[in-house]
């Protein structure tokens, strides 16, 4: 059975790849392409041999079309999440779901009132290590969890890859954050996943080169969550490498990763003694947009990133921007 979709807005810098993606799937077919910018929807349809529509109304109203795509600006998800989510159609957004708090809850809010399926683009849950230590915590495995620090970092300021077709993704007024909020919200969906709500955050936030004016391109956050543990938290555009993305520490185990490879040491794991690579993983899963392509398919149990947990990621970014603009400690706002 092959599946419509829409594709509502074009501008974030994964639509290529999701394209890509689509085009490669019998069962998924673009009905209709929109973006405010008509170039773009047209560069756009024409990859996915779909046409062009540029009346919204006609995409929520459309009863062939099953699910809802959204890659647009982030300060643009508002106005199109919502009708999305009230046309009753499966709906994917690309993250973060909000500029801050105040507009996530409220799109949130219109989700859970619809009661469709929602997704974002959050797609490191599947990664076998992450997989792993999700397990090993829920075990128990690690003891008292005192410290846990996780980055996602990369060269795209150094290498100019926002200079042109992405520069609203460095513009704050349109992405409501910069280096640190686009990449950080992986790390940040990844510690809140593996060890739940924080009380408050901070961070440290700072422009590097200058290339794409004041857009912060680094920054080091820390996290005080609710179980007590300290979560700290780098993400920027200006680095060369990143080879050491995570590590946890507790009274009875400790894990760290190195050049992707997992040391893993436990009192309570038979062989985890750190001093090799710990390879014993759970498969990956399938994540991300993908698995929202999965769920078109009505496949049951999918692990959907929900609509609560996509708002609330922002509004705990929202409070890392805030500690660092005011030099204090801020609790992230609930729904």
């Amino acid at each position: 059975m092959v599946h419509q979709v829409a594709l509502v807005g074009c501008a974030h810098i994964h639509t290529p790849g999701f394209i890509k993606r689509i085009n490669e799937r019998p069962d998924i077919k673009v009905k209709a392409v929109w973006d405010h910018q008509p170039d773009r929807a047209a560069l756009r349809a024409k990859e996915l041999n779909a046409p062009v529509v540029s009346d919204l109304s006609q995409i929520w109203s459309d009863g062939e079309i099953e699910a809802i795509i959204i890659c647009s600006e982030t300060n643009r998800h508002e106005e199109l999440v919502i009708p999305a989510a009230q046309s009753k159609k499966k709906l994917f957004a690309e993250k973060p779901l909000g500029i801050g708090a105040a507009d996530g809850y409220k799109m949130a809010k219109a989700i859970d009132a619809a009661g469709v399926v929602f997704h974002t683009g959050f797609f490191r849950r599947g990664d076998p290590i992450h997989l792993f230590v999700k397990e090993q915590i829920q075990k128990g495995s690690f003891g008292k969890i005192t410290r846990i620090r996780h980055t996602n970092c990369h060269s795209g300021s150094l290498g100019g890859w926002f200079d042109t077709d992405w520069r609203w993704m460095a513009d704050y007024a349109q992405a409501g954050v910069g280096a640190y909020g686009d990449l950080g919200a992986h790390s940040l969906d990844i510690l809140l996943w593996l060890m739940g709500d924080v009380t408050s955050a901070t961070a440290s936030i700072n422009v590097v080169t200058g290339r794409y004016g004041d857009c912060d391109e680094s920054g080091e956050g820390l996290l005080q969550f609710e179980n007590g543990a300290a979560g700290s938290m780098a993400a920027g555009w200006v680095d060369i490498a990143d080879p050491a993305w995570l590590e946890i520490s507790g009274t009875e185990g400790h894990a760290h990763v190195h050049n992707d490879q997992l040391y893993f040491i436990s009192k309570h794991v038979e062989g985890a003694d750190g001093k090799t690579p710990w390879t014993t993983l759970p498969p990956k899963q399938v994540s991300g947009f993908d698995l929202f392509l999965d769920v078109i398919e009505d496949k049951a149990n999918a692990p959907l990133v929900s609509a609560q947990e996509a708002a609330y990621r922002s509004a705990v970014m929202e409070a890392l921007y805030a500690g660092h603009r005011e030099q204090r400690w801020v609790a992230p706002k609930k729904a």
